[in-house]
């Protein structure tokens, strides 16, 4: 049993500070405890002076682009976000093998423990090394102490034979682990693997995961080509009425499609600095229901407080949302968890931070200490279902320079083929 000695508790809802011992129970859905006296048996971290609060989840991320820091420049460069998919993110994920799967993976949890997150809701993409892959992330992200629900990116831009063993690995992994179905965008998607998707969904009582409209050629495809607009498309295979499902993006909706967003079960993921380096426009908050939007990284980091921080500062200049507002968008996703009962973010999720307090800082201010002076480098240990996966900032599971080595040594195999 854990125990966090004089800790000062910062509750991720109404930011209340308790100064307490805390027992941290053990198990994928275990609690926490505020005590005066710690039992005997308790493994004991001096928490004097530290804070204590909820760790994170990331909402979006792409796990498979974890070796893409500083890869090498494309054959031809970019000038549309088409272009940019098709000549960065395309030829990445084709090439992409059991070996670079697993790196991708190991770095990314190692990112993400060391900014705060313990869950990880991840989109992959590998057309060419499909069978077994998310079983391969998986294995990663648990090695670590990382909790997750994955999903395959179905697409047909590989053809319909790629298309079906997307599918194919989508039902081999929901018949054993909580996960979703990947869909990537509705510009390379027929009906007929959305018709596919949707019986998938049904038999497991899943959701999708799928990118909408984050630029415009989404929405003048599905135009062109099915005659509605992307989420009136999806609407009419029934995907907005899983609680379950995540629509990424979500930039270039009209109101009547905000309308349908607002009124449905589905959420809503922003991805704020993916979107500014893609160029693709702003997410705006007008007649979405707030409750139901989080936020990701998209692939761009594995850092909850900067996506956090960036959607704040960034949606001044859109819709200028408050800090309530963001900082509930960034708690949103445990709510996402908990309404459709996945395991691995219960209340022994937990992240311990130094914080050298300059400003007095209380439950009415806490938010303006967040957006303004908040960083990653803080934290000191993180707890994943109640285990210490973290520990004076060392990753405890696995050791970080073997990680370190496998991520460049696969980087560079994966480079070669660029």
């Amino acid at each position: 049993m854990l125990a966090l000695k004089n800790a000062t508790y910062i509750h991720p809802e109404t930011f209340e500070l308790k100064k307490s011992n805390i027992i941290v129970h053990n198990g994928d859905k275990g609690n926490i405890e505020f005590v005066d006296k710690i039992p005997e048996s308790s493994e004991i971290i001096d928490c004097d002076g530290l804070f204590v609060t909820k760790s994170f989840v990331i909402g979006h991320h792409h796990a498979y682009s974890g070796l893409a820091t500083g890869m090498p420049n494309p054959a031809k460069t970019p000038q549309n976000f088409y272009e940019i998919l098709k000549y960065v993110w395309w030829n990445l994920d084709k090439k992409l093998d059991k070996e670079t799967i697993y790196a991708s993976a190991l770095i990314t949890a190692m990112k993400s423990i060391k900014s705060g997150a313990t869950f990880i809701i991840d989109h992959h993409a590998s057309p060419f090394a499909i069978e077994n892959s998310l079983d391969i992330i998986a294995e990663a992200f648990e090695k670590l102490g990382v909790s997750h629900l994955l999903c395959y990116e179905i697409s047909d831009r590989d053809g319909l034979e790629i298309a079906e063993k997307g599918l194919a690995e989508t039902e081999r992994y929901l018949a054993k682990h909580q996960g979703l179905i990947g869909l990537h965008a509705s510009f390379t998607l027929g009906d007929k693997t959305l018709q596919r998707a949707a019986e998938i969904m049904e038999k497991y009582n899943s959701g999708i995961h799928i990118h909408v409209a984050e630029d415009e050629i989404d929405q003048s495809l599905s135009i062109m080509n099915y005659g509605k607009r992307v989420i009136e498309r999806l609407n009419s295979f029934g995907f907005l009425n899983s609680s379950k499902t995540i629509i990424a993006h979500a930039l270039h909706i009209n109101n009547y499609e905000r309308e349908l967003l607002a009124g449905s079960n589905a959420f809503i993921v922003q991805n704020p600095e993916s979107n500014l380096n893609n160029k693709v426009g702003f997410f705006r908050r007008k007649i979405l229901n707030p409750k139901q939007i989080f936020l990701g990284t998209d692939g761009m980091h594995s850092n909850m407080i900067k996506s956090a921080q960036a959607a704040f500062f960034y949606g001044q200049l859109i819709d200028s949302p408050s800090m309530n507002t963001v900082y509930g968008q960034l708690r949103n996703v445990h709510n996402y968890i908990k309404t459709n009962n996945f395991i691995g973010d219960d209340e022994n999720n937990l992240i311990v931070f130094k914080y050298d307090v300059h400003t007095e800082l209380n439950q009415n201010n806490f938010l303006g200490h967040f957006f303004y002076n908040f960083s990653e480098i803080d934290i000191t240990h993180v707890i994943s279902n109640g285990e210490l996966i973290m520990k004076d900032k060392k990753l405890t599971k696995f050791d970080e320079n073997e990680i370190l080595k496998i991520s460049q040594e696969a980087s560079k195999k994966l480079w070669k083929q660029l």
